[in-house]
């Protein structure tokens, strides 16, 4: 609390969850990692519906269309589907350079079918957008990059490789350059937006599963803790009849025992150490019975406590009460106990605790439809480039949030999943000047939380 605040507050980060689950690293490395039998079934679609589109315009329309050379360009994109098949399996994840290359090729096949065909004249020409744009879905940056630029370049020496385009009864159609131009300048065009749009979802997709799996880790952990509770608390309630039943043979073979007796001394023993085990099952059973499963409700004004006795001497204030005016009643709700909210009203504490200057404020409330918990702290408050973006996962200002460097941005994230999962939502924004501060709000249902007569 004594060391200088940052000028400007991030999000909630690993300060708040210390748990770094295996394999939750950058969202990027799940990309490129495409089943091989992805791409040899979007290859076979491409195989027919070329070998479709060939045919209908020699057969069907009459184009003097130079049909030996498509269907060769055609046979190599079947002939490798069918040494993939053979040589590997298909279930297969590929690797990036793997995807890499396969999609190369299929940018140059189609790139060579378009060219014999008419090269810039020919409108179908902008398929050349469709190996892109898997590309950009399944491969990183760069490696998309590469196969935009190659089919790019590609396109760009068209007009040196590419024969007439084909037409009927042997007649030749001349389109102008500048047709030229704009077929390639729609395909430069096609080829950045549709790149650039299947990368943004593809990567938002990405840390959105590594996010969810984070919090799936978070609540597992605090799922096992709880069974564990409720373990000890069922241990010592069962370990309690037989070790009365030890004490009570003790004490008994004690009184009917001469002190000068040789076996006088170890049944004192036996007598004092089960007694001993008698007061630390008491105590267990005393700590553990809000967790109890036959005890599982807790007052808010315990639950709000709880979430913050770790913080205590930092601060922080708790302040529990009906809200005037809105006709609750002074009774304080009971309520199921909760992991999640537990760990997600403490993980804004913490936080709260990180950035505040000397005090945090958590405050409970409610009234007959709904629970309020709110923290407040006096701290710098959220940055304003942060504050539209919370709740997003992998939104961080450290510099070091996506090096390894222990922070990926998730902490807000997982505990507004959590706050979300119980039903609840959550609010955030600064103190209005000239107060500074931060505000982080969560507001159940009543009914969400509230523990029924029957439970």
């Amino acid at each position: 609390m004594d060391e200088p605040l940052r000028t400007q507050r991030p999000d909630f980060g690993d300060a708040i969850f210390t748990l770094a689950p295996e394999g939750l690293g950058s969202a990027q490395s799940a990309l490129g990692r495409t089943r091989l039998r992805t791409f040899i079934a979007l290859r076979w679609l491409a195989v027919a519906g070329q070998t479709a589109a060939v045919l209908f315009v020699t057969f069907v329309l009459h184009f003097d269309v130079p049909l030996a050379a498509c269907l060769a360009i055609i046979a190599a994109s079947a002939w490798l589907n069918v040494f993939l098949s053979f040589a590997f399996q298909s279930q297969r994840l590929t690797r990036g350079w793997e995807a890499t290359l396969q999609l190369a090729f299929d940018t140059v096949q189609l790139a060579a079918l378009v060219a014999v065909t008419g090269g810039l004249s020919n409108p179908f020409l902008l398929l050349l957008v469709a190996p892109v744009t898997v590309a950009a879905l399944s491969l990183s940056p760069s490696r998309a990059i590469i196969i935009a630029l190659l089919a790019l370049s590609l396109a760009a020496v068209m007009p040196l490789i590419s024969l007439p385009l084909p037409w009927m009864n042997g007649q030749t159609a001349e389109l102008p350059d500048m047709f030229h131009f704009g077929q390639f300048a729609a395909l430069a065009v096609g080829i950045g937006f549709f790149a650039l749009s299947a990368a943004r979802v593809s990567q938002d997709e990405a840390k959105l599963v590594r996010a969810l799996d984070a919090a799936s880790v978070v609540m597992a952990r605090e799922q096992k803790i709880s069974a564990i509770g409720a373990m000890s608390a069922m241990t010592t309630h069962e370990l309690g009849t037989p070790l009365a039943t030890i004490h009570l043979v003790a004490k008994e073979l004690l009184a009917g025992t001469p002190q000068e007796d040789e076996r006088y001394e170890d049944l004192k023993l036996l007598a004092e150490q089960s007694d001993r085990c008698r007061t630390i099952l008491a105590a267990i059973r005393e700590a553990r019975e809000a967790t109890d499963i036959v005890h599982a409700r807790v007052p808010l004004d315990a639950l709000v406590a709880e979430a913050a006795a770790p913080f205590k001497g930092l601060g922080v204030t708790v302040e529990v009460r009906a809200q005037p005016g809105d006709g609750a009643d002074g009774r304080t709700p009971i309520l199921n106990r909760s992991p999640e909210v537990l760990h997600a009203v403490s993980a804004f504490v913490e936080n709260a605790v990180s950035f505040a200057d000397t005090e945090v404020s958590v405050k409970a409330s409610w009234t007959d439809d709904h629970i309020v918990i709110s923290v407040t702290d006096d701290g710098p408050g959220f940055a304003p480039e942060v504050l539209p973006k919370l709740g997003e996962p992998y939104v961080s200002q450290r510099s070091d949030a996506h090096m390894g460097g222990g922070d990926m941005g998730l902490g807000f994230f997982i505990a507004k999943t959590l706050i979300e999962r119980t039903g609840g939502r959550i609010a955030t924004r600064n103190l209005p000047p000239p107060r500074s501060g931060a505000v982080v709000q969560a507001l159940w249902p009543r009914a969400a939380l509230e523990a029924s007569a029957l439970d």
